[in-house]
């Protein structure tokens, strides 16, 4: 707990020294915890994501441009009552503050939660928070997820709400079984990636991202974040031209 204190402390000080920098994007990610993902699965999952982050070309997109930043958020997302944030907004424009959000994330433990997947509820969860950042060039939800929406508002009947707030959604599919199941797996992520491009994502560059179980879940996270990351010149010195992006309208 002390070492999770002092690398939040750490990450808050670099923060504030930032803040009045631009933001080029804001990318908020939703990690499934439903009952699902047991106790392994959320460790690959946390750890994965962590090591992704510390990919070398990863690093390189997210400390490119340190006067306009990434603002990264980490939410954690089940049934209706399980939304938590365990990252809150934070610029990442220094190495410093990267680390430490990679330390973070290593140290998080998991808690309690319903066993449901709300998926509906997560990408309203998620929009909600990319409308605190609304002066960000662009802003983008990353939901990754094992399984289809079994509780709550359909995520179909989500996506018109979201479709003309200005905001991207990418997702990444997790194969539940092991890599061995062969076709078996590969025709059960098709099928999972088929109901997230038809019910979930939102925007016209925005893409689905398959990882063969949770095992694949650090280099596939890898992947979709560097995707993500050069949707933007990161050279760009300031937004891109063109009309405002519209913040969310209350749910």
């Amino acid at each position: 707990m002390i070492r999770a204190a002092l690398i939040w402390a750490a990450c808050m000080a670099a923060t504030s020294a930032g803040a009045e920098t631009a933001c080029r994007q804001a990318l908020a990610l939703g990690l499934d915890v439903s009952g699902s993902v047991d106790a392994l699965e959320y460790r690959l999952q946390m750890d994965g994501l962590a090591a992704a982050l510390d990919s070398s070309k990863v690093r390189q997109a997210l400390l490119q441009v340190p006067s306009a930043p990434v603002h990264l958020l980490v939410y954690e997302w089940s049934g209706p009552e399980d939304p938590e944030v365990i990252l809150p907004w934070t610029a990442i424009d220094n190495t410093a503050v990267l680390n430490a959000v990679i330390g973070q994330l290593r140290a998080t433990e998991r808690r309690q939660a319903s066993p449901g997947t709300a998926l509906g509820l997560a990408m309203r969860e998620g929009a909600a928070h990319l409308a605190e950042r609304p002066d960000c060039w662009k802003r983008t939800l990353d939901l990754s997820g094992d399984g289809k929406s079994n509780l709550g508002i359909r995520p179909v009947d989500v996506k018109p709400e979201l479709e003309d707030t200005g905001i991207t959604i990418n997702a990444l599919v997790i194969g539940v079984d092991a890599p061995g199941m062969g076709d078996v797996q590969q025709g059960e992520i098709s099928a999972l990636s088929t109901y997230f491009q038809n019910n979930v994502i939102v925007g016209s560059d925005s893409f689905v991202e398959t990882a063969l179980g949770f095992e694949d879940y650090a280099a596939a996270m890898a992947r979709k974040l560097e995707r993500e990351l050069e949707t933007l010149i990161l050279g760009a010195a300031s937004p891109p031209s063109g009309p405002g992006i519209p913040g969310q309208d209350d749910q």
